[in-house]
């Protein structure tokens, strides 16, 4: 598992991933449908527990932090989450 959509509740459908995965947190990033511009995706991260975040030159896998995310986890997430870019002044 790559990805994975997540709805928000104003029924943008987001593809969800998980990208500069490290020992102990991944970027989790939303990206919004519109494929024209990163203008609109924003981006979170994501604390890693158990027995691999006490190795700091280990990597957590991408697919496995997502896998273990939970739909409330994430929706969590997207509500906290920051926007990639900011408007222009």
């Amino acid at each position: 598992m790559k990805t994975r959509s997540y709805t928000s509740p104003d029924g943008i459908n987001w593809t969800v991933e998980i990208v500069l995965p490290g020992a102990t947190n991944a970027m989790i990033m939303f990206e919004h449908p519109d494929g024209a511009t990163s203008r609109l995706d924003r981006y979170n991260w994501v604390n890693i527990a158990g027995p691999s975040a006490r190795n700091v030159t280990s990597r957590a896998e991408s697919a496995a932090v997502l896998a273990e995310l939970t739909d409330a986890q994430i929706a969590l997430l997207f509500r906290r989450s920051m926007p990639v870019s900011t408007a222009a002044n």
